[in-house]
């Protein structure tokens, strides 16, 4: 069993910073947003473990503990809300609508994308390499920031782990996008990707892993599934849109 570790009833957002050992710091960072169905976050292995892959990568990193939803304090009757609410996800066309948000994740996710920004000298970052991802709901809280399309808060790179595949309106202004999803994803892997093809329309550079299986909610641990390559997946992408200073990875020598 996974030693995971949850939070909820969040009214008070805070950032955590992870940072890379000044000897591999490549300038790069990226604001991380657990998931959890805006009624929890899972602040391990969709937080601290992936800001400690990046830190280790020389990414600067920050776990953002959104608001969320109020539940009730006894675990039992919160255990029976969380199951209702996933069953019924699950049940629904959540992946056919408008990708669904909670307001106050997203003013948080700008808030949290500012702070970074203007303490760019402090970090020893370059404030126009700072990126967000997200996962499950912390993925459509890092779609929300990106698609408010604020100037001081847009990040410059977006990463979408098992969020929503919805088609969306796609802003002039769009970041480069990383999205990666298990085929047998119970919530948004019945119904297309066509959030993907709303970034090609636009123009925008985006790509897509699709797992043959992994399901939701797959993190930063071993799954015994092709889910685990997804964060070395991510920093080549990194590197291959110059994020991570220096030159894309040059082509095979066959």
């Amino acid at each position: 069993m996974l030693d995971e570790m949850i939070v909820r009833n969040v009214t008070q957002p805070t950032i955590t910073p992870y940072l890379p050992d000044p000897a591999k710091a490549n300038g790069a960072a990226v604001i991380v947003a657990p998931g959890g169905g805006f009624m929890q976050l899972s602040m391990r292995y969709e937080g601290a473990k992936v800001a400690e892959f990046l830190a280790s990568q020389g990414v600067a990193a920050f776990v953002l503990k959104y608001r969320l939803e109020p539940t009730p304090p006894e675990e039992a009757a919160y255990v029976r809300l969380m199951g209702d609410r996933m069953a019924a996800a699950a049940r629904s066309d959540v992946d056919r609508g408008p990708p669904p948000s909670f307001k106050p994740a997203i003013d948080d996710g700008i808030a949290a994308m500012r702070f970074v920004r203007e303490r760019a000298a402090q970090f020893k970052i370059d404030p126009k390499r700072v990126g967000m991802i997200g996962f499950s709901a912390g993925a459509m809280t890092a779609l929300g920031v990106t698609l408010a399309n604020q100037p001081e808060s847009r990040p410059d790179f977006v990463g979408l782990i098992y969020g929503p595949m919805n088609a969306v309106e796609v802003p002039a202004e769009a970041p480069p996008m990383f999205a990666a999803i298990a085929a047998d994803d119970p919530l948004f892997g019945k119904a297309g990707f066509a959030i993907v093809e709303s970034w090609r329309s636009a123009r925008k550079p985006v790509e897509l892993h699709v797992y043959q299986t992994g399901g939701h909610g797959f993190g930063i641990h071993n799954t015994h599934t092709s889910t685990v390559l997804w964060p070395g997946q991510l920093v080549e992408w990194m590197r291959t849109n110059r994020l991570l200073g220096g030159e894309a990875p040059k082509a095979w020598d066959q």
